[in-house]
């Protein structure tokens, strides 16, 4: 006996509605700004600062903390917002 299976049992699918995608990769694109602007940003700001004040690499780890930080807040708010207009 053979398992292969019979093609007719398998359902056809259909492809994503095109407003989906676009309203899912507009939320991928904002969720990564959200994330790596203020770590990014706020990494090279303290490290530009370091050099400037000889302090390597405190400033720029404070900018890692803070950034990391911002990011969470920005990321919850937005999954916040998401959760409301689901309701």
């Amino acid at each position: 006996m053979s398992s292969l299976q019979n093609d007719s049992d398998k359902k056809p699918t259909t492809p994503p509605d095109t407003s989906t995608v676009v309203l899912l990769l507009g939320t991928i694109g904002d969720t990564t700004w959200r994330m790596f602007v203020p770590t990014i940003g706020l990494t090279v700001l303290g490290l530009l600062a370091d050099k400037q004040f000889h302090s390597t690499p405190w400033i720029m780890v404070l900018g890692i903390i803070l950034g990391t930080i911002l990011a969470v807040i920005l990321v919850r708010r937005q999954i916040k917002e998401v959760q409301k207009n689901d309701k």
